[in-house]
Order: C-alpha cells, then sequence, then structure tokens
C-alpha cells in the first residue's frame, strides 16, 4: 500500500445530507439505479454510513448495520473507481472494525467480487460460508471478522445476551488517518439521564 496515497484520508460518519455526493461516486446509483440513490439516502439517514474523503471530496463509503443476526453486517462498500488501490477500502473496512459494537462482524461479497476478495484477506477475514441463489450464477461468500481486530462490545455497555439489542456506537466518530499516525478515532458521546437513586 502506498502511504503517500493516503495522505489527508478522513473516514468519519456522514451526514444524511451526504448522500447525493456519495450516490455520485458510488457506480451503480450513478448509472442509473434509482433503488441504490434510495438505500444510500437511507443509510445516510440510519447514521449507518461511513465515508472517506480527502480535499478533492468522497472517495468511498461503508455501511454498518446490525440486522444479520443482531449482529454487525457490512452491507456496502463502495470506492470510487478513481482511488481504487489507493488502501481507501481498507481504511473503510479499518474503520468499520473499530466502530463496531457486537462481538462478530461479517459481510458478503459475490464470487465475481474479486476486489473485494482480496481486500478481505489481506484484513485476515474468514469465509465463513456460501449461499447460491442470491444473484443467479453469482454465489455469495459471507466472510467474518476476527474478534481480535473488534473492539469488545462489552465496553459500550451491552452484555449481548440473548434478547438484547445490540449496543450502538455513538452517533459521532472521526477516524483521521495521516501518513506519521495509525488510525485515531476521536468519540463524542452525549450524556444520557442520570438516576440520583
Amino acid at each position: 500500500m502506498n502511504v503517500e496515497n493516503l495522505s489527508g484520508l478522513q473516514v468519519d460518519r456522514a451526514d444524511p445530507s451526504d448522500w447525493a455526493a456519495l450516490a455520485k461516486i458510488d457506480s451503480v446509483a450513478a448509472a442509473g439505479d434509482h433503488t441504490r440513490r434510495d438505500n444510500i439516502r437511507h443509510w445516510c439517514e440510519q447514521g449507518a454510513v461511513l465515508m472517506a474523503r480527502d480535499s478533492s471530496g468522497p472517495l468511498g463509503y461503508s455501511v454498518l448495520e446490525y440486522s444479520f443476526f443482531e449482529q454487525g453486517f457490512v452491507t456496502m462498500l463502495m470506492v470510487t473507481p478513481s482511488a481504487r488501490r489507493r488502501g481507501v477500502g481498507a481504511r473503510l473496512l479499518t474503520a468499520v472494525e473499530t466502530v463496531c459494537t457486537t462481538t462478530k462482524l461479517f459481510t458478503s461479497t459475490n464470487v465475481s467480487n474479486h476486489p473485494m476478495q482480496q481486500l478481505l484477506q489481506r484484513a485476515s477475514w474468514h469465509p465463513v460460508g456460501l449461499l447460491h441463489g442470491l444473484d443467479e450464477g453469482d454465489p455469495e461468500l459471507f466472510y467474518l471478522c476476527p474478534s481480535t481486530r473488534l473492539r469488545d462490545a462489552t465496553a459500550t455497555g451491552g452484555s449481548g445476551g440473548p434478547g438484547e439489542s445490540p449496543p450502538r456506537a455513538p452517533t459521532e466518530r472521526s477516524v483521521k488517518v495521516s501518513r506519521h499516525s495509525a488510525l485515531l478515532i476521536e468519540p463524542t458521546r452525549t450524556r444520557g439521564p442520570t438516576s440520583n437513586a
């Protein structure tokens, strides 16, 4: 990976207003897929999107949801074609691993998507299953993030017990990457109601 190409890259949670800019860099949405555009808007409104950007604007985004057996799931990881092979996808994946609040984090990709498979293999994610029937003739490969790469989900206050909703990440997180430092995570938490009892 060329560290020079990552200089100035910043990954943080996308605002709801960022959806249109992300739709422009998403190759599927940019080709006119209205469902993808609607999904991007919905994901941004839900606070599920981490966006990578530099001084030129958005370069990519990832979507982290908790609807896959109440575990973290990377629903989407998209890097604009002009920024591919520069480490943007790896930084987005690392950011998702950092903010995930469950003890397990999964993702999936089509068998035909060799760049995503290579990214996951370089990040030491483990293949855990294959599902036929979603996309005809192109099975879906499922991957699991090594637990050593995830922060402890109990640190956010959740036990992860049966029937308990997984804890959610703080509403704002900033991940800044510079050429002289590793990943810097700066959580911003809001105080909830307190009790004197």
